[in-house]
């Protein structure tokens, strides 16, 4: 840090801030620490009765917090991102289409433990939309060694296995079969009151809606129904009711007899415990496809929040959902059924 004249200060640093204060006016800072000075600030800085300025000295080794947010923004932006300009040593991250957010904790963690610097994201496993904001950086002090930001980025790359913490995926335009199960709705004795927030849920994604059967409790008339969607070319195949342990409950058993890859029946969710969820494999000559199927519970007709929507946007990203990240769904898979639901703006699926 040194002082020099005001008049001869285009193009440094600023140390500290500037406060401008116009009685019945304003009392705030006209230039914040960190701002490089231009010509036409130095009136302005005269007019405060600032006829020396404090500034930074260039120093060999050390950057400013603006040159040093690059890299934190370089280690945490990865495509489908847009980014602000880097200001007091901050830069922020938007989103620049509809997506899945996921954060790798690990390569977080690993930059915010070097302190100095910080990286503040919104929480990973949840659906964004174009123009949200996903992240925020920030260097603590004005100048930070060079060589501390080079160790944090090498121990960032080491700890996100060589990719950028955050990645956003785009949702892709599906085809969506639905198969109602149930004697009651098969014989007409009650309203279908399921499919349509089935529809509702997949129209917030654009998905088409290719195909709907209504089969009675017969595993075999419901394994040929998602077997014929799938041949109809659908991406996804809902299956609705039959889920729990009773004997009359066919449809876990249906979806096994597909030949389907069994993720889970069952998930540490509530609402949504008896949730079931598996991965057909279609072999098309060169052109092989991988079908989701999904076993839902009652209680995705009536809950307003459930495993369902923890689930769709990893399914609607083709991110693949395994065991061990259901089984991680256990801490904070509780809802709390509130009031007002806020969803996603809750802890409601956020157990890191």
């Amino acid at each position: 840090m040194k002082l020099i004249k005001t008049v001869e200060a285009e193009g440094a640093v600023l140390c500290h801030d500037i406060t401008q204060i116009i009685r019945g006016v304003t009392k705030d800072a006209v230039f914040r620490k960190g701002h490089i000075v231009r010509k036409e600030d130095i009136p302005v800085l005269l007019s405060v009765g600032k006829d020396q300025l404090y500034v930074w000295e260039k120093q060999e080794g050390m950057l400013h917090e603006d040159e040093a947010a690059e890299y934190l923004c370089r280690m945490c932006r990865g495509a489908n991102m847009e980014r602000s300009q880097a200001k007091e040593g901050k830069i922020e991250l938007t989103a620049s289409c509809d997506g899945l957010l996921k954060v790798n904790s690990a390569g977080l963690k690993a930059v915010n433990s070097f302190g100095q610097m910080m990286i503040a994201t919104r929480h990973g496993g949840f659906r964004v939309k174009k123009g949200d904001k996903l992240a925020g950086t920030r260097i603590i002090p004005l100048v930070i060694e060079q060589e501390k930001m080079e160790a944090a980025e090498k121990a960032c790359m080491v700890a996100a296995g060589g990719k950028p913490i955050l990645e956003l995926i785009p949702f892709r335009k599906k085809k969506v079969g639905i198969v109602t199960t149930g004697n009651e709705v098969f014989y007409g004795r009650i309203e279908d009151t399921f499919t349509p927030v089935i529809e509702s849920k997949f129209g917030e994604y654009q998905a088409e809606i290719i195909d709907h059967d209504i089969c009675s409790d017969d595993d075999t008339k419901v394994t040929a129904s998602i077997l014929r969607m799938i041949d109809e070319g659908a991406d996804i195949v809902c299956c609705t009711g039959g889920m729990s342990v009773d004997p009359d409950d066919k449809t876990p058993l249906a979806i096994k007899n597909t030949g389907a890859r069994i993720v889970s029946y069952g998930a540490p969710v509530l609402p949504g415990a008896m949730f079931l969820l598996a991965y057909y494999e279609v072999k098309e000559g060169t052109r092989p496809r991988t079908v989701v199927i999904m076993g839902l519970p009652g209680c995705v007709m009536y809950a307003r929040r459930t495993i369902f929507d923890l689930v769709l946007p990893h399914v609607m990203s083709d991110d693949e959902v395994t065991a061990a990240d259901l089984s991680s769904l256990g801490e904070g898979g509780l809802c709390l059924n509130c009031p007002v639901c806020t969803f996603p703006n809750c802890g409601f699926g956020k157990g890191h």
